[in-house]
């Protein structure tokens, strides 16, 4: 759906992303990708909070991917966009 080829991103997203990340200032992406892991840990401990620690995090991660992909792929499209857009709009 969003892995196609695409004229405005001059390939694909995913490629473009990995394209900004390579190129770009190495502070900035560092800075980003710091962000996503400090997400990423919100969001983990918030489900634990829900669900209970022990609970499989990767099981439940991966049951989602397979049973919404949809959902999944639309939102990595939106992350990699997001992404970006906040390196390059720093970059400059």
């Amino acid at each position: 759906m969003f892995l196609e080829d695409d004229e405005l991103f001059g390939g694909t997203p995913e490629k473009k992303y990995f394209d900004t990340i390579f190129n770009a200032n190495q502070n900035l992406v560092e800075y980003q990708l710091l962000k996503n892991l400090e997400r990423i840990a919100v969001l983990e401990h918030l489900l634990e909070e829900k669900m209970g620690e022990d609970i499989d995090m990767d099981k439940i991660v991966r049951e989602f991917a397979i049973n919404n992909p949809e959902i999944v792929s639309k939102r990595v499209f939106d992350l990699q966009v997001t992404g970006m857009g906040d390196i390059i709009s720093q970059n400059e």
